[in-house]
């Protein structure tokens, strides 16, 4: 897809900020609904549904990630936008307005069928939309976005739970949806894909939506009922995702138009981004998923607090994501600050060791300031790198892969992490009781996770063409050496 020359750009505030609004609300939709479950249970029953809740929407919206990159290269940004806002819309309503279990997690999946257009796209448009010299400071403010919907999800979450009814965690989707909707459809111009006529890749899309479905119904079916890794439920699954995901690359081999083009994965710095996105989600999930669950169960904080606590995390993520954008757009380099990023990640990793229940305030919020620090930059950064390595035509199809990558890095991360903290809890608890137990849960799985893929993120990115995007003329392209 090519995008407008810079000179023919119009002055896009109004339709960045609409953009931006839709891509916080499907990324908070990712947690909102976290706190909001045990009263969803209480109302609706299916305990032991409950956590498909969340799966059915990280299911679809994983699965449609890719696909939506690839597609709206082929036929334009606008519809596939649309198509999505307008998916994402429709399953907030009913999800409102359901009766039962059943009904809520089928109305999650629609839900987020449309929320995988949502993230990629707004992406791949800062692209189409903004020139060069000011895509940095733009993605910056995208990666901030991400950084506040990862730790409000929660808090506001509690916050209709508590004031309102669970049912505004959904509803509240809608009169924002709608005026980003207006603002689309009046403001961002039609551009055509570059793909119009061919046959999409049928096959393809049929052979990863299964292989990605495989793969995370194993990995959620690993933190439930005290499944193994060698139980029933989570290795026949697992195993069938490798065996078609292995079928997945034979498709896209020989595909005219694959879903996922393979080529891609020959330029160095798409494919060191990428496996930068999967292993920095260990980082961003240690912080996010962890730490509210200490403030929890070990200094006994409720839902709504335990979000407020963590909040140095989510201004250290911001501040990181809004000082990388500007620095890229000053310098026009983007991997001093990715490879400065996985140092401070690594900082504020090791320091979290430390955490006990008599742990002071200020310690651990300046440990998640710098943890939030150094995320920040793999937020903003790591998408301007990938954007600025493909020919336009894969843009889209690149901002997805990042995103996709981030989610599936996420997911593993949870199952793996889910195992040591279980553990650690069963072996102190006994000893020390459970506020300690979980304190040590807390001060080894952090460290564990966010070290681990820092370090081995590191690498990647070391290993990184160190080029300027400035460089690249009027646009994305180039070969990414």
């Amino acid at each position: 897809m090519k995008p407008p020359v810079a000179e023919t750009r119009p002055k896009n505030g109004l339709l960045l900020l609409a953009v931006l609004g839709g891509m916080f609300l499907a990324m908070l939709d990712q947690t909102i609904v976290g706190t909001a479950l045990p009263r969803i249970v209480a109302e609706l029953g299916g305990a032991d549904l409950y956590t498909w809740v969340v799966t059915a929407y990280l299911l679809t919206s994983t699965i449609t990630v890719p696909l939506y990159g690839r597609l709206s290269d082929t036929y334009g940004r606008k519809p596939l936008l649309l198509v999505g806002i307008a998916l994402f819309l429709a399953g907030s309503a009913l999800c409102g307005i359901a009766q039962d279990m059943t009904q809520l997690i089928a109305f999650r999946g629609v839900q987020g069928l449309g929320a995988g257009a949502l993230l990629p796209l707004s992406l791949a448009l800062v692209v189409d939309l903004f020139p060069p010299e000011r895509s940095g400071r733009v993605q910056g403010a995208f990666g901030a976005v991400m950084a506040l919907s990862y730790i409000a999800g929660p808090f506001l979450g509690g916050v209709f739970t508590d004031t309102a009814s669970w049912r505004w965690a959904f509803l509240v989707n809608l009169p924002v949806g709608l005026v980003v909707v207006a603002v689309v459809v009046a403001r961002l111009p039609y551009a055509p894909g570059q793909g119009r006529g061919t046959r999409p890749d049928y096959l393809g899309i049929a052979v990863f939506t299964a292989a990605i479905s495989a793969l995370l119904v194993g990995l959620t079916e690993k933190g439930l009922d005290g499944h193994s890794w060698t139980s029933g439920p989570v290795l026949w699954p697992i195993a069938g995702a490798a065996v078609l995901l292995v079928a997945f690359v034979l498709v896209e081999r020989r595909a005219a138009e694959p879903i996922v083009p393979l080529e891609l994965f020959r330029n160095r710095t798409y494919a060191l981004a990428s496996a930068a996105s999967f292993l920095t989600a260990a980082c961003l999930y240690a912080g996010v998923v962890f730490l509210p669950r200490y403030f929890q169960e070990a200094m006994g904080l409720s839902a709504t607090d335990s979000g407020l606590r963590i909040y140095p995390l989510m201004l250290g993520m911001v501040a990181g994501s809004m000082v990388t954008g500007a620095l890229i757009g000053k310098t026009g380099r983007y991997k001093p600050w990715l490879v400065a990023g996985a140092f401070l990640i690594m900082v504020g990793a090791f320091l979290c060791s430390g955490i006990t229940t008599q742990t002071p305030g200020v310690a651990l919020a300046g440990w998640m300031a710098l943890l939030g620090l150094g995320m920040g930059p793999m937020l903003s950064g790591l998408t301007v790198a990938i954007q600025y390595s493909v020919p336009p035509r894969f843009i889209g199809t690149a901002s997805a892969n990042l995103t996709f990558f981030r989610q599936i890095g996420g997911s593993v991360t949870l199952a793996l992490a889910g195992t040591l903290y279980a553990s650690v809890v069963a072996e102190r608890a006994p000893l020390h009781g459970p506020e300690s137990a979980h304190a040590a849960a807390t001060a080894t799985v952090v460290p564990w996770l966010a070290v681990t893929g820092a370090v081995l993120a590191l690498g990647a990115l070391l290993a990184m063409p160190g080029r300027r995007i400035g460089a690249l003329g009027a646009g994305p392209g180039g070969n990414g050496e």
